[in-house]
């Protein structure tokens, strides 16, 4: 049983900014995190269970530079950079924090050993530094995991070409798995009135991955008509895809691993999907030298053209068939490689047929933004399938560690359940309850 905390319930019950600001901010506060003195335990062991390495205790409140804001979280999200953290691959993040830490008493505060994770959250401002303008206490905020230095030159013109650009609760410590998190005021957006906690605290990572990745340009710049092949399309990097597409008037084509799935994607309004068990691979599964040409013509034969577009994460097992299929002249954009990190592919199918690979690395503030507004306007939905308590937070981490999930998982911190925080309920109603939920059903 947790605690009590005035100020975290004065938060959740919508208190207003005096209320908050006369409520003392607590010197320590719930979270979970993992251990530097634990750097290692998973040596010489093929199941690098995350249950072991995560820890749900008190931590100290750090001291809030200018720029900053603390934000009582009602609500995060796991995305595999938690998992990446927790199983101290491929580099412990202590190495993340030791190098801020060289970085003034302001990076300082970072290098502890500890580390609390999560790059997702929603949640109120209860404090803010000196130095903020445009956020107050009581503002109700989701967060944007993209953290910036503003005196670098780079990141005005993109936030991520900025060489000090930093995954928020990945390299740097004070994330959103805990009752409070420290965040810079430019990381911060408003929450969509019609979602709940949980709803709006699992979007960003993902969705604006996948919108920098398909819209903005800096990525594929999708257009009308556009056929566009979405890999992993129920995973919480693809469920954002599939509505960006079709909500873009282009034509997703979804790859999934079941009939449940594929049943989902279609619910999303995805018409063409292919089953990859379908294709009959056989042990080497995708890697199978055929395989890019029989996934072909599975997409020929669903709308008759090759893709322009693919939308690529998982790595080594795909790309090579990601490479094969796109179209003369098209582009695969890739964001990660949760499969492996070294890939094959015939670099003829690339050269000769005039083919780009387009690398794309998380979002800046104002794709972030851009990404939060058609969730506001209701164009686009979550895709949250589960949600977990905060003491089991490495539970929630377990279920992605292990594809044991669909869409987005939720942890609820300062949230007591599932449904609070919807300030809007006649725009909810509007949007329907079978959209929002789609991925929970």
């Amino acid at each position: 049983m947790a605690k009590s905390d005035p100020l975290l319930e004065a938060a959740r019950d919508g208190a207003g900014e005096q209320e908050l600001l006369d409520i003392d901010l607590p010197a320590t506060f719930r979270a979970s995190f993992i251990r530097k003195d634990e750097v290692g335990i998973f040596e010489g062991q093929t199941d690098k269970d995350v249950r072991r390495s995560m820890h749900v205790g008190d931590v100290d409140m750090p001291e809030l530079a200018p720029d900053e804001c603390v934000v009582a979280v009602m609500s995060a999200a796991i995305n595999f950079n938690t998992v990446w953290s927790a199983i101290f691959e491929p580099v412990p993040t202590f190495a993340f924090l030791a190098k801020f830490g060289r970085q003034g008493w302001y990076g300082a505060r970072h290098d502890l050993p500890y580390h609390i994770l999560g790059s997702d959250g929603s949640g109120v401002v209860v404090r803010t530094g000196v130095g903020v303008k445009n956020w107050k206490v009581g503002d109700r905020v989701v967060i944007s995991p993209s953290y910036v230095d503003e005196e670098d030159h780079g990141s005005y013109d993109d936030g991520m070409m900025s060489e000090s650009q930093l995954a928020w609760g990945f390299e740097t410590n004070f994330g959103s798995l805990g009752d409070y998190c420290i965040v810079k005021a430019n990381q911060l957006i408003r929450k969509p009135r019609h979602l709940s906690w949980e709803e709006a605290g699992s979007n960003t990572l993902c969705a604006a991955t996948a919108y920098r990745m398909l819209v903005g340009k800096h990525g594929a710049q999708m257009k009308q008509g556009d056929v566009v092949l979405i890999w992993g399309a129920t995973g919480g990097l693809g469920s954002y895809a599939t509505q960006l597409v079709k909500n873009g008037g282009g034509i997703p084509v979804g790859v999934v691993s079941s009939e449940d799935k594929a049943d989902l994607v279609r619910a999303q309004g995805c018409e063409h999907v292919i089953n990859r068990n379908d294709l009959d691979l056989g042990e080497q599964g995708l890697r199978h030298p055929k395989a890019g040409r029989m996934l072909g013509e599975a997409i020929r034969g669903l709308v008759g053209e090759d893709p322009g577009i693919v939308f690529e994460y998982l790595g080594r097992e795909t790309f090579g068939a990601s490479v094969y299929v796109a179209k003369r002249g098209g582009r695969i954009v890739t964001c990660g490689s949760s499969t492996g990190f070294k890939h094959e592919y015939d670099n003829r199918f690339l050269w000769m047929r005039l083919k780009s690979i387009i690398g794309s690395h998380g979002f800046n503030y104002h794709e972030a933004v851009e990404t939060n507004r058609l969730f506001s306007l209701g164009m686009i939905h979550p895709t949250l399938s589960k949600v977990f308590s905060l003491e089991d937070a490495g539970e929630a981490t377990r279920a992605v560690q292990t594809n044991q999930h669909i869409g987005k998982v939720a942890v609820l911190c300062g949230a007591t359940a599932e449904g609070q925080g919807v300030d809007d309920p006649a725009m909810r109603e509007r949007i329907g309850e079978e959209k929002l939920t789609l991925f929970r059903r």
